[in-house]
């Protein structure tokens, strides 16, 4: 065989070595054809009647356009998921009705003689068109003789049958490309042994995983993609921690995969610390320009990296790479659009549910908090197969592409309150700083939301539980249209640390909702109805349901600004607390105040304004091909323009504001002044605000670490 190889002659049937072992037939099957378009070419015609001219030349024939035959290409697809990793015993694809109707659906298989049969359970699309319950499948499964391999389906029922036959394409149901950048104080964590740490299943092999490799083996084979870089911290803080502002405005300026179309990409971001502080390990970003669910954030030096006081020297190292491996993937797994164990019974496509779920608060996957389970992370990982659970499996493989492809569905589109299981232990409740729910047009809308301990006994609380938005609903409704789902720009991952509420005491946080990652929640005039829906532990606890009014606009000046303020760009500016790259967002918020000073939306606009401008921020650049850190001078004198509005009424201010991101705004800015040798300024905003009722509870305030979150 060597001497034929060498003088050119290729064997008749490729090698294979023996003895041959059947191959898995489970992966994506295609069909696809080319449709002609039977109309004849037309001569394209002017657009205007073609008049002698004087002098001209004889009129010259309109060109010819080629409307047909034309070859448009249609394409459907099988996915077959029978055997192989995890097989989830079902088949699902997409089919084509017509030109321009598409159908997906999803089949429970079980093993008959032949191949597989079972009963369509899920459609989504053209479903009126599509009446077939049940599909029959056999494959060809892959060998020397039977290259490619195909699979044929036979749908029937709803009165018909039909039968088409797909050819194997790939092993994988999706592919996926990752970027993988870092800090250059920081390092990317791509991988973990699991046979380094003791506390795991007895039967977990022993190997070393790899970020691709898990999402490869749950169905998408997995590319990294160009990038993969380090970001130099030249010119950073010396802390090297990142403000909202600067991880958002980061992600769109370095990530060489981004998109303003949805596309099966995730960017990864390994960095030292967020300005929150170690209690912080992880964040998705839900919107990158118009997109969302594309990129996410590990902080390495966060709570991730401290192990229980338990773990002796020897084994410090590989927990903290067992809980760095875990956050990467819990939080790419959000990209996914995945939701955790906890909230599987709130996952919504906006049209009714993808597919009944329940909520599975003790289960060993990716999407589960390890410190979470009945005996915390020892019991996790004694039990975890670092893999998702089936339900997981069936969403990743199986749901319609654009509830799972990047940049595509919203995350958590729906959600409702009816079959809250409450408990008489806590009182959820919103309210808002102001005499009077009224507000000025163009003002956003801040709530406090206050949890108490109403249950005559000590309660264990997480301090961050109406901070990290995890467990949090909130559902906006202005009378006359649909209700709004709240959906925040960014999603955190805290430690569990915890702080007793005695009882009486609250624990309480801002909520800005007027805008998120779905854009505006409260643009218009009119009358508009607010809840929240708290959940913890194994109860669901349901606020009043708060009413606002928002009053008509005062003048054209009002309109016309109102063009360019409910925008994307400003929405995000003050969710995140400034930008230093969406100018255009920053300048409609300086017309704001320079225009509208005696507006409640100035004091809105002024704060991130004066936060932007009167510090020094670490920006992501370029120089040439190359990424770098640069930080940015303080410019005192703008942001000495924009305090007015803030600092000239401080009841108002506390009344739109708020008095928890009162407080916050005007001691994060004092400090920033100070800093910068603005004594003047650290004074003004140091005067006392008017009294109002408390909004944290001494049990909390001492260590509290404002997030403004949206």
């Amino acid at each position: 065989m060597e001497s034929n190889n060498e003088a050119g002659i290729t064997p008749i049937f490729p090698i294979f070595p023996f003895p041959f072992f059947p191959q898995p037939v489970s992966g994506l099957y295609v069909w696809s054809n080319l449709v002609i378009n039977p109309i004849p070419l037309l001569p394209l015609q002017p657009l205007h009647p073609l008049e002698p001219v004087a002098g001209a030349g004889p009129l010259v024939p309109g060109p010819i356009i080629p409307i047909g035959p034309i070859f448009p290409f249609r394409r459907e697809e099988l996915r077959l998921d029978v055997d192989g990793r995890y097989p989830q015993m079902k088949a699902s694809g997409t089919s084509q009705i017509g030109l321009s109707g598409r159908v997906s659906w999803i089949a429970n298989l079980t093993a008959v003689s032949g191949g597989w049969a079972g009963s369509i359970f899920y459609k989504d699309g053209s479903v009126a068109s599509f009446p077939f319950t049940n599909v029959k499948v056999t494959a060809q499964r892959p060998n020397p003789f039977v290259v490619p391999a195909s699979a044929t389906v036979e749908f029937s029922g709803g009165g018909t049958t039909y039968t088409r036959v797909y050819n194997f394409s790939s092993r994988y149901f999706h592919t996926v490309s990752m970027e993988f950048d870092n800090a250059a104080s920081s390092t990317v964590n791509l991988d973990y042994n699991t046979g380094s740490h003791p506390n795991r299943p007895a039967s977990l092999p022993v190997e070393n995983l790899t970020i691709p490799e898990i999402y490869r083996r749950a169905g998408f084979d997995v590319a990294t993609t160009a990038g993969n870089s380090v970001v130099p911290m030249a010119g950073a803080h010396a802390d090297a921690k990142w403000s909202n502002q600067e991880m958002h405005d980061a992600m769109q300026v370095h990530w060489s995969q981004y998109s303003a179309s949805a596309k099966w990409a995730v960017w990864v971001f390994f960095a030292s610390l967020h300005e929150i502080g170690t209690s912080l390990g992880g964040i998705m970003f839900d919107d990158i320009g118009a997109q969302q669910r594309q990129g996410t954030s590990i902080f390495n030096d966060s709570f991730i990296k401290t192990p229980n006081p338990s773990q002796p020297a020897s084994l410090v190292a590989p927990w903290v790479d067992r809980m760095n491996f875990w956050t990467a993937c819990h939080e790419i797994g959000h990209t996914f659009n995945l939701a955790h164990a906890w909230q599987k019974s709130l996952v919504d496509n906006g049209h009714g549910p993808w597919v009944p779920l329940t909520d599975v608060p003790e289960a060993r996957t990716f999407m589960n908090y390890p410190y979470r389970v009945s005996g915390g992370t020892n019991s996790f990982f004694a039990n975890f197969d670092y893999r998702f659970i089936d339900q997981e499996l069936l969403f990743l493989r199986h749901a319609p592409e654009r509830f799972v492809k990047m940049g595509d569905a919203l995350w958590f589109d729906h959600h409702g309150f009816e079959q809250a299981n409450t408990s008489a232990d806590f009182q959820l409740e919103i309210r808002v700083d102001k005499p009077s729910p009224h507000y000025e047009y163009l003002e956003p809308v801040v709530l406090e939301m206050r949890l108490t301990n109403v249950s005559g006994e000590p309660q264990l609380v997480p301090e961050n539980l109406l901070r990290s938005l995890e467990n949090i609903t909130a559902v906006i409704k202005r009378d006359g249209d649909a209700a709004k789902l709240y959906a925040p720009f960014a999603r955190y991952c805290y430690a569990p640390n915890k702080v007793a509420l005695q009882p009486g005491e609250s624990l309480a946080d801002s909520l800005f909702v007027s805008a998120g990652s779905t854009g505006w929640n409260v643009s218009e005039p009119g009358y508009y109805t607010i809840q929240v829906a708290l959940e913890h532990g194994d109860y669901e606890y349901v606020s009043n349901a708060l009413r606002l009014r928002v009053a008509i606009p005062n003048d054209r000046d009002e309109e016309r600004l109102a063009q360019d303020y409910f925008t994307d760009d400003v929405g995000r500016i003050l969710a995140f607390d400034g930008s230093k790259v969406l100018d255009a967002g920053n300048n409609t918020l300086q017309a704001i105040v320079d225009r509208l000073p005696n507006h409640n939306a100035a004091i809105h606009a002024a704060v991130p304004l004066a936060l932007t401008t009167a510090r020094a921020t670490q920006q992501l650049t370029y120089d040439g091909d190359e990424a770098k850190i640069v930080r940015t001078k303080p410019d005192v004198t703008a942001a000495r323009a924009c305090l007015a509005p803030l600092v000239g009424d401080a009841r108002r201010a506390v009344a739109t504001l708020g008095a928890i991101d009162y407080d916050y705004y005007a001691a994060r800015l004092s400090d920033t002044f100070a800093a910068v040798g603005a004594p003047t300024e650290t004074a003004r905003l140091s005067i006392a605000r008017p009294a109002t009722k408390p909004a944290i509870t001494s049990a909390n305030a001492a260590t509290r670490q404002k997030q403004k979150t949206a």
